[in-house]
């Protein structure tokens, strides 16, 4: 299996997970992963957790996430949820290099979903000049979401060691594309079988995704959960979650509709290409990735 890009199709929809690349998550630029993703986990619990996991507490020092943008061709148009982290760091600004990879470029986009204003999801927004790096796309975002990061009130509620570099990005990738700009208020189809999920908690207007097509169901939840051990311990949240509650009752809601609808699940930084299913086991709920061949 490619770790640049998966095709898979969800009905009639050819779908295809796009990496812009990974990124290295250890301190002193953040806390150690444990601590960054799991911030409120009871210290004994968790430890027992991650050994079920192939990890030692001890010694898991760094986190290496993923980023995995997603491509819908519906068939009339060509839609990019999320635009990667270009300029973060030195192993991410992979999309369009993977996206020419497969033969499209960025005029072939006409919508671009952005799911929160965080840099790993809007950081491609925008090429080394300032413009916007898909000049024929709509972009949509929740209007919470924007008006978050482009009033004082992302400046005054950051906490001041991601303050810095959240801004940074925000005010470089957000402003550019406001020309092409739709803001959504409430949950509405965005196109015929793609469907905008209200999820905040991890920032103001968070957005997931529910993407239908042939009797199929897709749900991307984006940083709903950052880690498939979220599934098994919903209620523990990331030092990166804005309203630790809200990220909690999403989580939930969202797992639920997954196992409810038996859906399809995409998570950004879930191990390539983000894929599977949310299955029940015992009073738990785990992550099941799908099969796939290397």
């Amino acid at each position: 299996m490619s770790n640049e890009s998966f095709p898979f199709k969800i009905g009639n929809f050819k779908c295809m997970a796009v990496s812009d690349g990974t990124h290295t998550y250890t301190p002193p630029t953040f806390p150690p992963p444990a601590t960054f993703l799991f911030g409120n986990a009871p210290k004994g619990l968790l430890e027992e957790v991650l050994r079920e996991h192939n990890l030692q507490p001890e010694r898991w020092v760094e986190w290496v996430s993923p980023y995995i943008c997603l491509l819908i061709d519906t068939g009339k148009h060509r839609v990019l949820v999320d635009t990667g982290a270009d300029g973060l760091g030195p192993k991410t600004g992979k999309l369009i290099q993977n996206l020419n990879a497969e033969g499209i470029t960025p005029e072939d986009i006409d919508t671009v979903i952005l799911t929160h204003g965080h840099p790993d999801h809007i950081g491609g927004n925008t090429v080394e000049g300032g413009e916007p790096a898909f000049p024929n796309a709509r972009f949509v975002m929740w209007k919470d979401e924007w008006d978050f990061w482009t009033s004082e009130r992302a400046e005054l509620e950051l906490d001041e060691h991601v303050r810095e570099v959240l801004l940074k990005f925000a005010r470089k990738n957000l402003p550019p594309i406001q020309g092409q700009l739709d803001l959504i208020h409430h949950e509405t189809e965005i196109l015929p079988g793609i469907q905008a999920v209200a999820a905040s908690g991890h920032t103001p207007g968070h957005m997931a995704l529910a993407i239908s097509s042939g009797g199929k169901q897709l749900l991307y939840i984006s940083d709903a959960a950052l880690h498939p051990i979220h599934l098994e311990q919903p209620e523990w949240y990331a030092a990166v979650d804005c309203a630790p509650e809200q990220v909690v009752a999403t989580r939930r809601r969202l797992l639920n509709r997954a196992t409810a609808e038996n859906a399809l699940v995409l998570a950004f930084h879930f191990p390539f290409p983000g894929l599977g299913h949310v299955i029940q086991k015992g009073e738990r709920r785990q992550w099941q990735p799908i099969e796939t061949l290397d």
